[in-house]
């Protein structure tokens, strides 16, 4: 059985100063971004500053407080030059501040580049339990996804998610297509730590036969006694409420609409195996 790893390690680019040494101010929203687009190594820019250099494939970025403000974002193809041809482009992209989201560069189920938003949940776990995220971010079909041999998300279409609060242990994930046995990803053992939120994507392409899988944890949810949410930073401070989740939520889709990509300013490149 093959186990799934994140080998995370931090690249600094060419950023603004004041995306790296501004404190972290309630009105920022944390951010990361996955590139799950097979074969595409890009460069990004913001505001004429490069941000990601080489960014390739399978990398997620290391989630950073985003300030809120305007920005002029480009994409090139890697070694282009701030002044190359644009892959996609977006100016004056408003970044609100508030909530946790997950923007993902990937293939549409007919095999589009596309770009979606996905508000990650940071509310509260009971103790000694754990959240799995799936996220449908693959060109192919429905698939059902499986722990321990047992489906657990069924019919789950691109682009979209099923989560649940499971007991904190290890699970044996797999993705089958939708109604049958034939594994199209995995197996792969994930450790569901309890007070976390561990989001799979399934990403790449059936018919090119270069599915993998991705995972990003979030932490810091669990409860204290009490019913407290234990864990004073990281992932529990960026939760927001509701209104200013699905503000979030509705400037950022309309910038993916635009072909605007919201990209933060260091990023960690995450190897999986």
């Amino acid at each position: 059985m093959k186990s799934l790893r994140i080998a995370a390690a931090t690249t600094l680019a060419l950023a603004p100063a004041a995306f790296l040494a501004a404190p972290a101010h309630a009105a920022d929203a944390t951010v990361s971004i996955l590139h799950a687009v097979p074969g595409a190594t890009v460069d990004v820019y913001a505001n004429g500053k490069a941000l990601l250099t080489d960014f390739k494939p399978g990398t997620l970025t290391d989630p950073l407080m985003l300030p809120e403000g305007t920005y002029d974002l480009k994409v090139t193809q890697a070694g282009a030059g701030a002044g190359g041809a644009a892959v996609i482009e977006a100016n004056d992209v408003k970044v609100p501040g508030g909530a946790n989201v997950t923007v993902v560069a990937h293939l549409s189920e007919a095999g589009k580049p596309v770009l979606t938003p996905f508000v990650n949940d940071t509310s509260t776990i009971d103790a000694g339990k754990a959240r799995i995220t799936v996220r449908h971010t693959a060109a192919a079909p429905a698939v059902d996804v499986r722990a321990n041999g047992t489906v657990a998300f069924k019919n789950l279409t691109n682009p979209n998610e099923a989560k649940a609060d499971l007991p904190a242990g290890t699970i044996s994930a797999d993705v089958v297509l939708a109604g049958t046995d034939t594994v199209a990803i995995g197996p792969a053992d994930l450790d569901l730590k309890e007070g976390t939120n561990t989001i799979v994507y399934a990403w790449g392409s059936a018919a090119d036969k270069n599915l993998e899988l991705a995972v990003q944890t979030l932490s810091g949810m669990h409860s204290a006694p009490g019913g407290v949410p234990a864990g004073a930073g990281g992932q529990a401070a960026a939760a927001r409420e509701s209104s200013d989740v699905a503000r979030y939520a509705a400037v950022i889709g309309a910038a993916a609409a635009a072909g605007g990509l919201v990209l933060v300013s260091r990023r960690r490149a995450a190897g999986v195996r």
